[in-house]
Parts: structure tokens; C-alpha cells; sequence
């Protein structure tokens, strides 16, 4: 028994009339009446009581007819589904973040391919980046935005914001009101960073430029993300040199400076392994790849 011949049944059904049911199914009269006798004679069943005057159903074709609409209206359904599947239409993304991702980076990308792709189902899990590391060559998650290097072959990133570097000060604190700061004015001060665990490139840099500048820096706190590091800014703790996106996080107790002739960059990243074979991620990478 093959598909064609259930619809070509459901089709005589509707129509009653053989002449009517093959000009809807394209094809000739005589073809259409012998695949309904093959049909009949292979559930073992007549289906169809046919007259010179008339074409009825059975009570057996009548049953046989509700229970294959049903059945073709699913089988419809799950052509559908795969195919939408395929195309990255249907199915579940699983996206993991760094908390400094979700005031500048997240929300345009989110809101785009929630607008493009509404029966994806979005999972989102903050991570750090050697948490998110893990959890891409273990296949928990299909793409993360995280920060550089990665330092594996199997995954394959993409830039997708930069950003310079500012400093943070308590609102009462002496560079406030400086008209000029330089790198080299925070020598004598308490430093908050973010962990090196945390982003292992900006910290890296950091340290390189502060010796470059003729001292090691006085890192008096780390934190692992920069809402913490605003945070402690606040609570008087230190100074600290921030993404701009900081300043999102609004905080009346907060200064923000420019350091002169100061190279700093923060960067972002998306990555996922090389073989992911997920339909929905490439969609999520090209929609990234337009807002980087």
C-alpha cells in the first residue's frame, strides 16, 4: 500500500464520481479505478459501492475514509515539521552568555531571531567562558558568546563586538577631577579586575600595558564579571578599567574617565564546534554577523 493510493481514495471519496476525482488528481479514469481496486483488495475490504448511476461508500469506507484524513493531515503535519527543521525553521538553540554579553550584544541578536525564527526554541545559560568552553565540546550548548582566545581547534569563532576601555572611579575620588588621566596614574591606586579565568585576554593585556608603562599594577580585588567590578567601585573599594558598556549599569556612586592614549580593547566572540550540525545555528551566526 503506498501513500498516492490513500489520497487517490480520499479524493473519489469527496467526489463520488470517478470522471470528477481523476481531472482533480490529473490523470485518467480508468488508471484511478484500478488503484482503488488494488487498495480494496490488498486491506481486503470494498470500499467504494459502485453502480452505473452512482459511486457510494461502505460503512467500512466510511470508516476508512475519517481514519486516513487524520492519518495523511499528520503525515502532512510531519513533512511539514521536518522540512521546517531543515531549514533552521522549528526545532531548539541552545546559546550560553557571559553576563557582560546581555546589555549591548544579547538583546538586538535575541530580539531579531525570536522576530525570524518564532517556533525555534530559545534556551539561554549564563556561563563563563571556560565554563562555556566545556559545555560546547561537550555539546551542551550549540553557540556561546564568550570572550577570546579559545585555545581549541575544534571550535570556530567570530568577532562580534569591540570594545575601548574606560575607567571607573568612586565619585569622590581625586582623578575625578583630573582634566587628563594616563595609564601611568594608576600606579599608586587599588586595582578591581576581572579574573583572568573569567577573560583571559583583557586581563592579560591590561597587565601587559600597565608594565609597559613602567609599574606592575596594584590588583587589590578580582571579580569574575564587571557588574561586580562596578559594584565594588562603588562601595569605595578601588578603581577599576571597564568595557564602555559598563556605563549601562547606572550607578549615581560611578565616574567614568577616559585614559589618555590608551589601547584597550574588550572583545567578544561567538564560537560553536566545527561539526554542529544543528539547522537552527546558522541562522543565529548570520543574524550575530549583521550586528557585529
Amino acid at each position: 500500500m503506498e501513500l498516492r493510493h490513500l489520497r487517490y481514495f480520499m479524493v473519489v471519496a469527496e467526489e463520488l464520481h470517478f470522471g470528477k476525482a481523476a481531472l482533480r488528481l490529473n490523470m485518467t479514469q480508468p488508471p484511478l479505478s484500478q488503484q482503488i481496486k488494488q487498495l480494496e483488495s490488498e486491506i481486503g475490504v470494498t470500499l467504494l459501492k459502485r453502480s452505473k448511476r452512482a459511486v457510494r461508500l461502505t460503512a467500512a469506507g466510511g470508516v476508512f475514509l475519517k481514519q486516513i484524513k487524520e492519518g495523511l493531515s499528520q503525515i502532512d503535519q510531519a513533512v511539514d515539521m521536518a522540512q521546517r527543521t531543515a531549514r533552521g525553521e522549528l526545532g531548539r538553540l541552545v546559546i550560553g552568555f557571559v553576563g557582560s554579553a546581555t546589555y549591548e550584544i544579547m538583546p538586538p541578536i535575541i530580539r531579531e531571531y525570536r522576530n525570524r525564527f518564532p517556533s525555534v526554541q530559545i534556551d539561554l545559560r549564563e556561563l563563563s567562558t571556560p565554563n562555556q568552553i566545556d559545555a560546547l565540546l561537550n555539546g551542551h550548548i550549540d553557540i556561546g558568546v564568550l570572550h577570546p582566545p579559545l585555545g581549541n581547534d575544534e571550535l570556530k569563532s567570530y568577532t562580534v563586538k569591540k570594545s575601548h576601555c574606560v575607567l571607573a572611579l568612586p565619585k569622590h575620588h581625586p582623578l575625578t577631577e583630573k582634566a587628563r588621566v594616563h595609564l601611568k596614574d594608576l600606579e599608586e591606586e587599588s586595582l578591581i579586575v576581572i579574573a583572568k579565568e573569567a577573560w583571559p585576554s583583557l586581563y592579560t593585556e591590561f597587565n601587559f600595558l600597565c608594565e609597559k608603562a613602567g609599574f606592575i599594577p596594584n590588583i587589590a580585588q578580582e571579580a569574575t564579571e564587571y557588574q561586580m567590578v562596578i559594584g565594588l567601585v562603588s562601595a569605595g573599594m578601588g578603581i577599576a578599567v571597564v568595557p564602555t558598556a559598563a556605563k549601562r549599569l547606572f550607578n549615581l556612586d560611578v565616574v567614568y574617565k577616559e585614559i589618555e592614549d590608551f589601547p584597550l580593547r574588550a572583545e567578544w566572540i561567538t564560537a560553536h564546534r566545527k561539526d554542529n550540525r544543528n539547522p537552527a545555528l546558522k541562522h543565529f551566526i548570520e543574524i550575530s554577523d549583521q550586528h557585529s
